[in-house]
């Protein structure tokens, strides 16, 4: 069989199992988040954190209970990782020690989903803080995305009132219902699979292709394994990420893996729809993720499978970077989903992709991670755009855009924008100020298109929550982990604030009654037109920059 019918089946395969889990999977989270039934454990951490289930909360209440939340939770991952060492289960001698500066980035990273990693987690990271710190943060960093689609789509399905929900009570159920029974069953198929799980410090003995004997660090590795794929947090137990065997033992865990990146995305349309009280509306939003993803895909695998040469100094195709185990086909699926979601876990090195290949890699983080985007934060993204297409096709034809029975007025369409808006100039204006600085300059291991490429995905990962990275630049420096732990903050709690704004700003309003003049949002014109401006708008925002990295390296 030919690597590319291989690929074929490898996606179509990925297709029928997203496809077979969209309805009962979005319609269980429908049940969990309308439900007004707790459990017995859900009370209890009610009454420790001392929440009141029952009672509901404005957007602004909302907005400050998860800052609030985040904030805390920065503070204890930042003061765990520096007193580490005088915890169990650390490790004797790390390979990177632990400064206040890498602490904070690393805290950041995983409380805002990002995942980035400026070290390596099996020299660095003792099992308790990977456990206890980086997985637990792994489940809520998730749930809080969650929590942030859920509020804006109550502020589409609710009228003449300013109550989104309660915080506290999306946090728990998303944690508790959704993503611990999943991933629970998840790692235990990761365990059959041959990821290891243990709280082995240095006894994992592997046997070398030169007939040597080499000792790997052991641990608790396909727990963490599944809420990172399962949550789109991505940072692995390994430098090597899902490219090791302990994470990603065979071909078959690599697109179960893949499959659960991507399955809540993609089933919480569904979410949506049942809602807002129309099916057909999420079975819209739904496609217009799966279009771009289509698009995306089919260009990854084409100019990975096809062109031959990376970087200008490298030499041999596109198997550079790539584990064998899984060949050219499956890691440019695997890069693509992660990219599109907010995932950024790596089975293959996207610094060594082709150069329009890796091009598609940060195409897809600045599409705004939308199809389907990370685990939440893809919904609330694309319905933004949903706003925006509304509004520019209410300025076609002169009438005052709506959708979902909502008037889009001109608070609804500044909070849009502004949310649309505010990533790319986290990522261009980083990008901008790290490549001026002639010490910044010194961190880029390639030189000429490829090294803009390297600072341009480094900031284009922070501020859109990925964690990947084109590896080929160091940035475990005082100035890039202040830098971007930075922009991984602002680009993850400045559009959530606008996204819950806006939701607010929906709810107080009532329902506008469809009429003749009413654009129908859900049909495949409706599809066509939010893809298109998806494209147009994310093109004339990158597009320079983009010539000037990895088009240009293309044409080298």
């Amino acid at each position: 069989m030919g690597t590319t019918t291989a690929g074929i089946i490898f996606l179509a395969l990925l297709i029928v199992a997203l496809a077979a889990a969209h309805v009962p999977l979005g319609d269980y989270m429908y049940r969990v988040y309308s439900s007004d039934k707790h459990s017995r454990v859900e009370r209890v951490i009610y009454r420790l954190i001392g929440a009141d289930p029952k009672s509901e909360q404005s957007w602004g209440a909302y907005a400050r209970s998860l800052l609030a939340f985040s904030a805390i939770s920065i503070l204890f991952l930042f003061i765990f990782q520096l007193v580490q060492g005088k915890l169990p289960l650390h490790l004797n001698d790390p390979a990177t020690p632990m400064t206040p500066a890498l602490a904070w980035n690393t805290a950041v990273s995983f409380i805002t989903n990002t995942n980035w990693q400026a070290y390596s987690g099996e020299s660095t990271d003792g099992h308790l803080v990977q456990m206890a710190g980086l997985a637990v943060q792994n489940f809520t960093s998730a749930a809080v995305g969650i929590a942030v689609a859920i509020a804006l789509v109550r502020g589409f399905a609710r009228k003449r009132t300013g109550e989104l929900g309660n915080f506290w009570v999306d946090l728990v159920r998303g944690t508790l219902r959704i993503l611990l029974p999943i991933s629970v069953v998840a790692a235990i198929i990761l365990i059959a699979g041959g990821a290891i799980q243990n709280f082995h410090l240095h006894d994992q003995i592997a046997n070398t292709l030169a007939g040597g004997q080499q000792t790997i660090t052991g641990g608790p590795v396909a727990s963490q394994e599944a809420i990172k794929e399962l949550g789109n947090n991505g940072g692995g137990f390994y430098n090597a990420n899902s490219a090791h065997p302990f994470e990603n033992p065979n071909s078959w865990t690599n697109w179960f893996e893949i499959f659960l990146l991507l399955v809540i995305s993609f089933s919480l349309p569904r979410t949506f729809g049942r809602m807002v009280g129309s099916k057909k509306q999420g079975y819209a939003i739904a496609s217009v993720m799966a279009s771009l993803a289509l698009i995306s895909v089919t260009f990854m695998m084409w100019f990975q499978l096809q062109h031959h040469g990376t970087v200008p100094t490298s030499v041999g195709g596109a198997m550079e970077g790539m584990e064998q185990r899984f060949g050219i086909a499956n890691s440019a699926v695997f890069a693509d989903a992660t990219t599109l979601t907010s995932t950024g876990a790596v089975d293959s090195f996207h610094d060594s992709y082709t150069s329009l290949g890796g091009m598609i890699t940060m195409f897809n983080m600045q599409l705004g991670e939308v199809a389907p985007g990370g685990a939440g934060s893809g919904l609330y993204g694309m319905l933004i755009l949903a706003v925006i297409t509304v509004f520019v096709a209410g300025l076609m034809v002169g009438r005052t855009p709506e959708y979902l029975g909502k008037k889009i007025n001109p608070r609804e369409i500044k909070l849009a924008s502004a949310y649309f808006l505010t990533t790319p100039l986290i990522v261009l204006l980083g990008t901008a100020i790290a490549m001026a600085m002639p010490g910044q300059r010194a961190g880029m291991l390639n030189t000429g298109p490829h090294g803009l490429s390297e600072v341009l995905y480094a900031f284009t990962s922070a501020a859109n929550n990925n964690g990947s990275a084109f590896a080929g630049i160091s940035v475990n420096t005082n100035w890039f982990n202040t830098a971007l732990g930075l922009a991984m903050v602002f680009g993850r709690f400045l559009p959530m604030v606008l996204a819950l704004a806006l939701a607010g700003s929906l709810a107080k309003q009532g329902t506008t009654p469809a009429s003749l003049g009413t654009l129908p949002t859900h049909r495949p014109q409706f599809v066509g037109m939010v893809a298109g401006v998806t494209l147009i708008l994310v093109a004339l925002t990158f597009l320079p920059m983009l010539a000037l990295g990895p088009l240009a390296e293309g044409i080298h």
